[in-house]
């Protein structure tokens, strides 16, 4: 038996629910990734341009696989507000078979 292809969690945050919505159906909505959880807002504290700035931001969380993840990483850069995104890859190291199947079979449909 074959296993599935290597399923990854795909982080990213926005300035705005609204964002975050449209962000997380279009890459749903192109088969980049199976499903996305939208949650917020979040409280961020980070480093830009030399000073430390707090700001309230909006998770989204996707699922897809490694083979789909350069064409989902470019369709978030192109779509997203900030100069520099959030966009973190973690491999799913494990997980139901039937869930991981189906996150495949969602983004190979592309």
């Amino acid at each position: 038996m074959t296993p599935p292809p290597a399923v990854l969690t795909v982080l990213t945050t926005v300035d705005s629910a609204e964002s975050a919505e449209a962000l997380a159906r279009g890459a749903v909505e192109a088969r980049l990734a199976a499903c996305a959880q939208v949650s917020g807002p979040v409280t961020s504290v980070y480093h830009w341009q030399g000073a430390v700035e707090t700001a309230r931001e909006w998770q989204v969380l996707l699922k897809t696989t490694e083979a789909v993840y350069p064409a989902l990483e470019a369709h978030l850069k192109a779509a997203h507000d900030y100069d520099t995104p959030e966009i973190i890859a973690t491999p799913v190291v494990r997980g139901s078979a039937a869930y991981l199947e189906w996150v495949a079979a969602e983004t190979a449909a592309r």
